[in-house]
């Protein structure tokens, strides 16, 4: 957890930036990332010495080489003279001119190296406004815990939380508790191959690799499944180059060494060397509205022919799943009962070809403040062969926060989630939630009731918040989707007076009324 100093100083340096005339929270996050990269090239040269001094082998990989790097005058500047332990020590104008004339030249040329971060970095262009803002931000980047893996994440995920707040670029971000309710859900295990295919921040990749940890730390235990887990297993695609850069930066500073984030515009290319390739996909795609027939991926359209990017996407989905490959993802509502003839085919799809798993419909202020829209969270299992016996449904009505578009907490910290509890002595203490709090926080139920889709929940009525509807009734309801279709709402009876009750009372009132009249002209009078 972040410390309420630690974020006093994030939030001076954010204030700082737009005082000095950055006002979008993307490019303040972007120029910190190049910060905290900077640093982390010369931890990792300092450990790499280290090393190398203990065991009297030579430097395995050099970042920063010998020699100069040949910009301006008298060859240029020492490649050492670049490190963040040196950099650090300089006047504001010199770190200034060394900053922006060397050092970000240098990080645009590092993409040799081979990490996902050195290739994002290709772009990496410096825009802090002056010296003294610099200083300021070295300083606190500084003074930062780096070696404290769960700092350097939730001082990543604290920034991120300013994209929302800043109320721009919102779409960016998924709530963090959701996520983690779709990770809880779909239990991802040491073995699985993850994608997000459109990544932004990386957060449903993050949220995966902070589970395991809690759930199987011995995977790093042995070098094949470590080896796995920071280079195999974490695969995100964006079309943005900021995203990437971000959210490559997001899985390294939560320790990923070496997550595949990469430049791909999903549902534009072909999708060869990545269909029936991942175990799981976690997703909230963007829902733009409309693409072009020649714009779109050929082998997308051959799964389902529309424009309509929501459904692209779940066509995307099922093209990069291998078979027993399970998904969890948000989808607009009109997926679950669109009236299109492309609408009831992906449903048809989902249901009849694949396994539907289930379906959680989210209450519509949960993207607030940036979109009001309702959406649910898809979980199916792709299979090639059928396999839907019942689908489980699941209405969410309280995700822990006001649902309005100033989101405050209804609960306090170590209650909200999926799995209420706090970390102490590194070990996580659960909590159990009073029905009271449960009805502000629906996601501890959902993710209870979830592990028991098939077992007891079948037995539920469809009065209740969540229930069970066999694939029988769906096929007959035209594959629609909506909970609203299955749930059955119990009118209570009123019980109403009988009219001669009624009448005797109002006689009895009116000869009240009539009296006191009386009484009031016998004083007039």
């Amino acid at each position: 957890m972040l410390t309420g100093e630690l974020r006093s100083k994030i939030d001076a340096v954010w204030n700082a930036f737009w005082a000095g005339g950055i006002a979008n929270p993307l490019e303040v996050i972007e120029q910190i990332t190049y910060l905290l990269f900077m640093r982390g090239l010369d931890d990792a040269e300092q450990l790499e010495e280290n090393r190398s001094t203990r065991t009297g082998q030579p430097m395995r990989r050099r970042i920063f080489k010998d020699g100069k790097d040949g910009i301006g005058k008298n060859g240029g500047v020492a490649y050492a003279e670049m490190r963040w332990s040196r950099l650090k020590n300089k006047d504001a104008g010199t770190m200034f001119g060394l900053v922006s004339e060397h050092v970000f030249p240098f990080l645009r040329t590092m993409a040799e190296d081979g990490t996902a971060h050195a290739t994002h970095m290709k772009g990496a262009r410096f825009t802090i406004p002056s010296p003294a803002l610099l200083v300021k931000v070295v300083d606190l980047i500084d003074k930062l815990p780096m070696q404290d893996r769960d700092t350097k994440g939730d001082l990543y995920e604290y920034m991120l939380s300013k994209i929302a707040s800043a109320g721009q670029n919102g779409q960016f971000r998924t709530p963090r508790h959701i996520i983690a309710l779709m990770v809880e859900m779909t239990a991802p295990t040491p073995k699985d191959i993850i994608c997000d295919p459109a990544c932004g921040t990386c957060g449903f990749l993050v949220a995966t690799g902070e589970y395991l940890r809690d759930n199987h730390p011995k995977l790093f235990i042995d070098q094949e499944s470590r080896d796995h887990f920071n280079e195999e297993m974490f695969h995100g695609f964006d079309f943005d180059n900021t995203m990437l850069r971000i959210g490559s930066m997001n899985m390294t500073l939560h320790g990923v060494e070496n997550p595949d984030i990469r430049y791909k515009d999903s549902l534009s290319r072909e999708h060869a060397g990545d269909e029936d390739r991942y175990s799981l996909v976690l997703a909230n795609p963007p829902f733009a509205g409309s693409l072009d027939y020649d714009t779109t991926a050929k082998d997308l359209l051959a799964i389902v022919k529309t424009k309509k990017t929501e459904l692209l996407f779940m066509a995307l989905f099922l093209k990069l799943l291998k078979p027993g490959g399970r998904a969890a993802v948000i989808v607009p509502d009109g997926v679950l009962f669109g009236s299109s003839t492309a609408h009831k085919e992906v449903r048809r799809m989902l249901v009849e070809d694949h396994r539907l798993d289930g379906i959680v419909k989210l209450p519509s202020g949960v993207f607030r403040p940036y979109a009001g829209v309702s959406t649910a969270i898809v979980l199916f299992t792709k299979t090639n062969s059928g396999g839907t016996g019942h689908v489980w449904f699941y209405d969410c009505q309280a995700d822990g926060f006001s649902l309005d578009d100033k989101r405050n907490a209804l609960l306090p910290g170590e209650k909200l989630g999926p799995t209420p509890g706090h970390h102490q002595a590194g070990d996580l203490v659960n909590l159990t939630l009073t029905d009271k709090e449960l009805a502000k926080n629906n996601l501890p139920d959902i993710a209870l009731r979830w592990a028991e889709r098939n077992g007891t929940e079948r037995d539920r009525p469809r009065t209740a918040q969540s229930f069970s509807v066999p694939k029988t009734d769906i096929v007959a309801a035209g594959y629609d989707l909506s909970i609203n279709r299955y749930k059955e709402l119990v009118h209570q009876a009123k019980r109403h007076r009988p009219p001669k009750e009624i009448i005797v009372e109002l006689k009895a009132l009116e000869k009240e009324i009539a009296e006191g009249l009386k009484e009031l002209e016998a004083m007039l009078s």
